[in-house]
């Protein structure tokens, strides 16, 4: 948009020669330094008021146009114009300076958020004890990493122990519940010896989210997963959240299991949650992520085809890897859609040596 000013200079000069005498076109140019400011600095926005000054003094006495001639240059219509540009001017250098200063405050506060989501979200390992790992966000707000959907993984005497969720709402308001949520679960999976009871550990702590921001229909999906090596298996507590994906031996398939209502909505149904289990063996990759992916669409409103996508890059090759099926999935879904208007999380795990 630094070109619109000059657009808008020779927009002028074209259609001063063109338009009779009476129509005094140069008087266009008292907007041009407000046109500025959008663009440009406070000094620019200055030098552009000096030029359009100039520029209509000398529109004024050049004889482009029946009748016009060098006296009009002084006459008291062109002196107002004159009057008028340089007060506009002033106008656009504080604009442009008021401009300049909310984006440096945006800038800090967007530094600020991201930081703050880089820490809650904190880089997944290559390695996590016996398990190998690979993870994924996009937020749904452009040009931020902020949202609200979540993940990890842990290393406990259990098991390796892993999290994704994706909590009601998007955005810094759902940073919160972020916080809350990731805070349980890092401290739960290790006190706890049961996977359901992490869960319910989880649900209390939504429960009180609730609570203090009185939030009635504050809720959290989530999906734990928890690795045991010796058994070479995995047990799943879902609530309420996309089933995760196992990629196994050219084979793509999703582990349905019992549901759970989400986290935070316990009220609604006083059921405890209900585990699962399914063999993972060498070569095998577990595949968990959030609504945002699986929902994205196309230009003609179609969801994005995850099963089909693993399917059609992993079927016939040799077992991947985590960071394999990242990779792929971070550069094949935006083939599917121009934007992602939702927050998207994608944790993948692996058997570590084979198993």
């Amino acid at each position: 948009m630094r070109w619109l000013p000059a657009a808008f200079v020779a927009a002028v000069l074209l259609l001063e020669p063109l338009t009779p005498t009476p129509w005094p076109v140069s008087f266009m140019l008292i907007a041009l330094p407000v046109t500025a400011a959008f663009t440009l600095g406070p000094v620019s926005v200055a030098a552009v008021t000096v030029g359009a000054v100039v520029l209509e003094g000398v529109i004024a006495g050049t004889p482009c146009c029946t009748g016009r001639n060098i006296h009009q240059l002084w006459e008291g219509h062109h002196i107002a114009a004159y009057i008028a540009t340089t007060l506009v001017g002033i106008l656009g250098v504080a604009l442009a300076a008021h401009r300049q200063r909310q984006e440096r405050h945006l800038v800090r506060a967007h530094s600020v958020a991201e930081a703050l989501m880089r820490t809650l979200l904190r880089p997944v390992p290559h390695q996590v004890g016996r398990v190998l790992a690979a993870g994924l966000y996009r937020s749904g707000e452009v040009g931020t990493m902020v949202g609200g959907d979540l993940y990890d993984i842990r290393a406990t005497e259990s098991g390796e122990r892993a999290i994704i969720g994706d909590v009601r709402g998007k955005g810094l308001k759902a940073v919160r519940t972020v916080a809350g949520i990731l805070g349980a679960f890092r401290e739960a999976v290790h006190d706890q010896g049961d996977l359901r009871a992490v869960a319910l550990r989880m649900e209390r702590s939504v429960l009180r989210e609730a609570e203090d921001v009185r939030d009635d229909e504050l809720f959290v999906t989530a999906a734990l997963v928890e690795y045991d090596a010796e058994a070479r298996q995995v047990t799943i507590v879902n609530h309420g959240h996309v089933e995760p994906v196992l990629i196994s031996r050219g084979e793509v398939r999703a582990l349905a299991g019992p549901p759970a209502l989400p986290l935070g909505l316990s009220r609604l149904c006083g059921e405890r949650p209900v585990a699962y289990r399914h063999p993972v063996g060498p070569g095998d990759v577990l595949l968990l992520c959030t609504d945002g992916l699986v929902e994205a669409r196309d230009h003609t409103g179609a969801f994005y085809p995850l099963l089909d996508r693993l399917r059609a890059r992993f079927a016939d090759g040799p077992a991947p890897c985590p960071s394999d099926v990242i990779d792929f999935l971070n550069t094949d879904l935006p083939h599917h859609t121009r934007a992602v208007h939702d927050d998207v999380a994608i944790l993948a795990l692996a058997p570590a040596d084979g198993g």
